[in-house]
C-alpha cells in the first residue's frame, strides 16, 4: 500500500502548492483511492507534478462536508468520469459555517443531482470491498475536540445550530495491515479508534489524518497541554504498535506534546509526503 499527501497546510517543496485542506492518494494492488479532495484544484496540480494519474482513481472518499475536504470534488469529477464517490447522506444540501476568525461559510457549492449516479450515499456503515470499510454512527465514549464549538450548521429557518458531525465518516482499508483515515476527527480521535476496534478484530497499524487539536489563541482556548498529554498517554497505552501520521488541523502545540509521548510512532505529514505501508 502506498500513500501520498496531495493537499495539506504544509510542504517541504517549493514545487508544490499548499492550502488549508487535505487530500491523500492511496494505492493498493486492487484500488486507487482519493481520501478527500482538499479545498480547491490544488490537489490536481500537485498530483500532476508528482506523476499521479487521477484519471485512474476508482473511489473517492469524503470524510465530511466541510469545504477544506470536499471543495476539490467538482474539479475532480471534471477530469475523472468513472470513479465512485463515497460520502454521508447527511451532507446533501447542508450549509456549514465557522465562527473562528469571524462568521464565514465552509460549505461547497455542489450539484448532487448531476452526479447522483456516481455517489454512494452512506447512512450506516458499509463495506465497499473485502478490504475497504466505511463507518458512521461513531462512538461517543470519549470527549470531542473543543474546536468544534466554533462550527455550525445553518437551518432552513436561518438559525445556526452546533454541528453534531453526523456527516462525518471513517474509512479503513487493509487486511493484513489496517489503515484508518480520520479526516479531521471531529468526533474525536479516540472515539474513531474505539469504533474501528469494536467492529474489526485486526490491530490498527496506521492512522492518518487531522486530529482537530487546534493551537489555542489568547481569546480562544482549546485543549490544554494536560488534556493533550492525557490523549497521548491513552493512545500509547491502547495502541502501542500503531503509527500515527497527522497534519492539517493538528496544531503545532498538540503535535509537540503528542510527539513527546508517542515518539517515533507519531509523524507529521505535509504536501508531497509519501509512505509505503
Amino acid at each position: 500500500m502506498r500513500l501520498v499527501v496531495l493537499a495539506d497546510n504544509r510542504t517541504l517543496s517549493r514545487d508544490l502548492q499548499t492550502e488549508h485542506g487535505l487530500c491523500v492518494y492511496l494505492e493498493t494492488d486492487q484500488h486507487k483511492i482519493l481520501l478527500d479532495t482538499g479545498a480547491s484544484d490544488i490537489f490536481i496540480q500537485n498530483a500532476n507534478k508528482l506523476n499521479i494519474n487521477l484519471q485512474a482513481i476508482d473511489y473517492v472518499f469524503i470524510s465530511h462536508g466541510h469545504s477544506d475536504h470536499i471543495g476539490g470534488l467538482p474539479y475532480f469529477l471534471e477530469i475523472n468520469r468513472t470513479a465512485k464517490v463515497i460520502m454521508s447522506m447527511y451532507i446533501q444540501n447542508q450549509l456549514y459555517f465557522s465562527k473562528r476568525d469571524g462568521l464565514h461559510s465552509i460549505s461547497t457549492k455542489f450539484d448532487f443531482d448531476a452526479y447522483r449516479n456516481r455517489i454512494i450515499f452512506v447512512e450506516k456503515g458499509i463495506s465497499i470491498a473485502d478490504e475497504i470499510h466505511v463507518y458512521s454512527n461513531l462512538s461517543t465514549k470519549y470527549t470531542t475536540p473543543l474546536g468544534n464549538k466554533n462550527l455550525f450548521r445553518k437551518e432552513e429557518n436561518g438559525e445556526f445550530i452546533s454541528d453534531d458531525f453526523n456527516h462525518e465518516l471513517i474509512f479503513t482499508i487493509g487486511k493484513d495491515k489496517l489503515l484508518v483515515y480520520t479526516g479531521c476527527a471531529h468526533n474525536g480521535l479516540q472515539n474513531i479508534l474505539e469504533t474501528v476496534t469494536t467492529n474489526i478484530s485486526t490491530l490498527i497499524d496506521w492512522v492518518i489524518g487531522g486530529f482537530h487539536l487546534l493551537t489555542p489563541r489568547k481569546e480562544i482556548l482549546y485543549e490544554s497541554e494536560l488534556e493533550i498529554t492525557a490523549i497521548g498517554n491513552a493512545l500509547q497505552s491502547q495502541y502501542p504498535k500503531t503509527k500515527f501520521l497527522t497534519g492539517h488541523c493538528t496544531g503545532e502545540n498538540a503535535f509537540i506534546t503528542l510527539s513527546q509521548i508517542l515518539t517515533n510512532h507519531l509523524i507529521q505529514f505535509y504536501c508531497g509526503y509519501s509512505e509505503n505501508i
